[in-house]
């Protein structure tokens, strides 16, 4: 096991003896409540469906189903759940929540959300944000949705696209990160300087599209006569874990090779954890770090450098 392996899961067993104390789960009963945490699961799985089975607890809660019975058992006997024979196959067991069980689901969702209403409220706008964008973050990662099989395509810009650059910037960066208008007037002023000065021989811009729609785009501008800059790279959500980022990012380094630069340079911001993935795996070295208050939020600038 290589020493940088053994650093990321250290890493990763620190943060879940944090969260898991951070958010009770370790307790002997969950929120302060009478029950388990394994009960209180079986709890709120059950009242999100009319009624289940056994069968549906173990799948989506991935517990024994020994130990599960031996639960409903239990919640049985404290009249918090029923059993009857399903109506499809009698010998199946179709579990609903009692009354009682519903009064015990709304007090724990009560518990659960009073919880993290507190837990966010000392957080900044943009630090709650950037927490669940971390959060969506690791879920994609380690359990991604089954996609489809999608092609998508890498084309130049033309008239239309750049208004859509402006517009999906702001929007996809208010509702993510909680970035104001200002982002929005920043991506205007860089769109509009590239269409003012646009030099086709060492600039351009690419737009990613599935069935004729826009779902990405990537600038790559001229910073000196050495150097290239990369701007604006955007996936829509729709079309990320398809490999898009890495594309649009692979297509400036590739045309900026051809257009005889010698480095190319970004800047990106640290909570834009994606994208930074992407730099880092193309071969781009972080190079500064600068604390600044931007967009409505308090961030951390990075510039990155590629050498070609």
């Amino acid at each position: 096991m290589s020493p940088e392996l053994e650093r990321q899961i250290s890493s990763i067993r620190s943060f879940n003896r944090f969260y898991t104390r951070r958010i009770g789960v370790i307790e002997p009963k969950l929120l302060d409540s009478p029950w388990s945490l394994q009960e209180a699961r079986i709890i709120y799985e059950s009242a999100q469906r009319r009624t289940c089975t056994a069968t549906d607890l173990v799948r989506e809660l991935g517990l024994d189903a020994g130990y599960l019975s031996r639960t409903l058992q239990g919640l049985q006997r404290r009249q918090i759940v029923s059993r009857r024979p399903s109506k499809d196959d009698g010998r199946v067991s179709e579990i609903a929540l009692t009354a009682k069980g519903k009064a015990a689901f709304a007090e724990l969702d009560k518990r659960s959300r009073g919880d993290m209403a507190a837990l966010l409220g000392k957080l900044g706008d943009g630090e709650r944000a950037a927490l669940i964008h971390a959060m969506a973050t690791i879920e994609q990662a380690l359990e991604p949705p089954p996609r489809a099989a999608v092609g998508y395509r890498l084309r130049t810009h033309r008239p239309g696209d750049i208004g859509w650059v402006i517009s999906r910037h702001g929007a996809i960066y208010a509702q993510e990160f909680g970035w104001d208008i200002g982002f929005e007037a920043l991506v205007a002023e860089i769109a509009a300087q590239f269409i003012k000065t646009y030099d086709p021989a060492r600039e351009r811009c690419w737009i990613a599209e599935i069935g004729g729609e826009p779902v990405g785009s990537i600038f790559l501008v001229k910073a000196s006569n050495e150097a290239a800059k990369i701007r604006l790279l955007l996936v829509e959500n729709k079309a990320r874990g398809l490999g898009v980022g890495r594309a649009l990012v692979d297509e400036c380094i590739r045309f900026a090779k051809d257009a005889g630069y010698a480095s190319i340079t970004l800047w990106t911001q640290s909570i834009l954890l994606a994208a930074r993935g992407i730099y880092k795996n193309a071969g781009f070295r972080l190079v500064k770090e600068e604390a600044h208050h931007s967009f409505g939020v308090d961030l951390i600038g990075e510039t990155w450098e590629m050498t070609l």
